[in-house]
């Protein structure tokens, strides 16, 4: 019998690690199964410029797994049951439930408002394709107004700088403020928050710094100190949470509902579940846990994949290294900083602006999209066999990529 292997979420870390895993292990004793809610994959780091207009590539999940010996479920989970090992799906049949040996937990993260009031009524964010595009609509209605209209971004963190300056530059038309609730760019440099100050006053827009956000109505928002500021579309860029699945199905987890993995990704409760991405809470190699980001993403899912492989050939796990090597920031399309930071994760003094910075980001989402796009990465595939005492439940004679 084939030993199972369900990947849930085909966002940059799932897609990876389904990718890698149909590449080093043979088709013959695995079987790989990815669980995603909607047919093409979404750039989520281009979101923002898709709700200011732009026209972002979305590929359609069937065609990147084409060739891969991947099945693809489009299906929303809707529960984990890590003692039977099934995941419970809801799609335009009905649904049903899907049996693992192995389970990758990537579904990664959705707009977090942390109480606030009115923010899931009123407020848009750039968390997801349909809430972009929703965005996207309100703003081409703003636009077609002649007085224009406001649009208030609230959160001051790589989203909300992105998504300000973006619909600033796409939509000179509009009037836009970004509520900081400290200093803007605190993260940054000096060098680097004095460039982000530049642009956004070169773009038009307006910064409000040390301001807290109690309220979002449907014309306003209400500021701790009792200032109401008028709006036409507030973005709510203030963080992000992952959903109750893992938590109401067993798997420890953090307070904000992060899976809690060993140094492999693995969780420490269910040791046949693996996680990845905004999904996992994972200690870096600084002993800090790594932030919720493509970077993250990256390395964790690299991990995953490598312990999964090892674990179930018996082999060695090499340890992939756990960083965050810095923050890059698109500011419109023709300008950017890439902050990079030391092994503490404060900010470097020397950083990259301007035009050099916005083409760095660019390549970085090509080579992304790229990844997605060939998730084998195009090479071929080849197996060896295994040592006959391979230490995997369920998982005798799996081969593995030379």
């Amino acid at each position: 019998m084939k030993h199972r292997i369900v990947v849930l979420g085909a966002g940059y870390a799932g897609t990876y690690v389904a990718g890698t895993l149909a590449r080093r292990l043979s088709p013959a004793d695995a079987e790989i199964t990815v669980v995603n809610a909607e047919p093409d994959f979404v750039q989520r780091l281009r979101l923002h410029q898709l709700a200011a207009g732009q026209e972002i590539e979305a590929p359609q999940l069937a065609d990147v797994f084409a060739g891969t010996g991947i099945r693809l479920r489009v299906a929303r989970v809707t529960a984990v049951d890590p003692e039977r090992q099934v995941v419970a799906m809801a799609d335009a049949d009905g649904g049903g439930e899907l049996g693992y040996e192995t389970l990758l937990y990537a579904l990664g993260s959705h707009v977090a408002d942390h109480g606030v009031a009115g923010v899931a009524e009123h407020a848009f964010d750039v968390s997801g394709r349909p809430s972009a595009l929703r965005l996207r609509e309100r703003l081409d209605s703003l636009g077609k107004r002649d007085e224009g209209g406001s649009v208030l971004v609230v959160g001051d963190g790589l989203t909300g700088i992105e998504t300000a300056t973006e619909i600033a530059e796409a939509r000179p038309g509009l009037s836009v403020t970004l509520v900081a609730r400290g200093e803007l760019g605190a993260r940054l440099s000096a060098g680097a928050r004095s460039h982000l100050r530049h642009v956004c006053d070169r773009l038009g827009v307006t910064v409000l710094e040390y301001a807290s956000v109690e309220a979002v109505e449907a014309t306003r928002v209400l500021c701790a100190d009792g200032t109401a500021l008028a709006s036409d579309a507030t973005v709510w860029t203030a963080g992000f949470a992952v959903g109750p699945i893992a938590a109401v199905g067993g798997l420890e987890v953090t307070e904000n509902g992060r899976i809690v993995v060993d140094r492999t990704m693995r969780s420490v409760s269910h040791p046949n579940v693996y996680a990845c991405g905004d999904s996992a809470y994972a200690i870096g190699d600084n002993g800090r846990p790594l932030p919720m980001s493509c970077a993250s993403a990256g390395y964790t899912g690299r991990q995953a994949a490598d312990a999964i492989v090892g674990r179930l050939t018996g082999g060695e796990i090499a340890n992939t290294k756990l960083v965050y090597p810095g923050n890059h920031i698109s500011l419109g399309r023709r300008d950017g900083i890439l902050q990079m930071v030391d092994d503490e994760a404060q900010a470097q003094p020397k950083y990259v602006g301007g035009r050099t910075a916005a083409r760095i980001k660019a390549g970085i989402l090509r080579i992304s999209l790229w990844a997605v796009s060939h998730p084998t990465f195009g090479l071929p595939r080849r197996t060896r066999h295994l040592a006959p005492d391979a230490p995997a439940e369920r998982a005798v004679g799996v081969r593995v990529a030379a």
